[in-house]
């Protein structure tokens, strides 16, 4: 099976520190791949060169064949990737719905302004938008909050919608962020199971940085660890759980991976 996604020896720095040094990764179409590791061991700048915020230094991405290493966010939005944030990075005093709609914008042909401006020409592609981004609001289980402005929903909920709006870009390929930052057990599990639903119904691949060893663990195909910008292990969730450079590198010499019993 082709890869989805190909990265080649990408590196990146920052005022002379080496945030990723010669990485390379395969992502297959349809897997569920985490990544783990300290903090500071480029996990999220990983994520910000596949979605092009930005650039490495050097290095080859490509998806579905295409090369993206230097192309901007917007294109690789266009291309299928969306992506979530580890600070939730929603519009606060927009609804629900209308932050939804705003993600939708890339599959717009004419375009947010002309949305607003030509309501009349844009009217058509608008209500086929409308039924999508409605869809995406039922899947998350928010109806009841589709008029609620996001900066007043609890954490999780916020969470929860910025999930809504990457969905809405009908993508590809799911970078998410530390979808599960800061939420309870029952959140956790909540977004779990999206994100199990989101790859097993809607065909969306997905690459994870979550910091719940037991959730990582649960719910993923594959495993790549990173410590200090460097690949140290890769493979199955079984595979890296035992794998003493992760022991020692990401969990201390004493402890192991768990699992979390999320999936079922």
């Amino acid at each position: 099976m082709s890869a989805l996604l190909e990265i080649r020896d990408v590196s990146k720095t920052f005022g002379g520190v080496q945030a990723v040094t010669r990485l390379s990764l395969d992502v297959e179409p349809g897997a569920i791949l985490s990544v783990i590791g300290p903090n500071g061991a480029g996990k999220t700048t990983l994520l910000n060169m596949i979605s092009g915020f930005y650039h490495p230094d050097g290095g080859r991405i490509a998806l579905e064949g295409e090369d993206i290493t230097r192309v901007s966010p917007s294109h690789v939005a266009r291309r299928g990737v969306a992506r979530t944030f580890q600070n939730i990075a929603l519009f606060k005093g927009m609804t629900v719905l209308d932050n939804l709609m705003l993600g939708r914008h890339v599959r717009m042909r004419s375009g947010v302004l002309a949305s607003f401006v030509y309501w009349r020409l844009a009217q058509k592609e608008e209500v086929a938008h409308r039924k999508r981004v409605e869809d995406i609001i039922d899947f998350l289980r928010i109806t009841h909050l589709r008029r609620v402005p996001t900066g007043a929903l609890p954490y999780g909920l916020q969470k929860r919608v910025e999930l809504g709006r990457a969905l809405s870009l009908d993508p590809k390929i799911l970078l998410l962020d530390e979808p599960m930052g800061g939420c309870n057990h029952e959140e956790k599990e909540d977004m779990a199971r999206f994100i199990l639903d989101v790859n097993e119904e809607w065909g969306a691949t997905v690459i994870l940085i979550e910091h719940d060893m037991g959730v990582v663990m649960d719910i993923s195909d594959r495993v790549v660890v990173l410590d200090m910008g460097q690949k140290i292990a890769e493979g199955t969730p079984d595979e890296v759980r035992g794998d003493s450079d992760v022991i020692k590198a990401y969990l201390g010499e004493s402890k192991a991976p768990g699992n979390g019993g999320v999936r079922g």
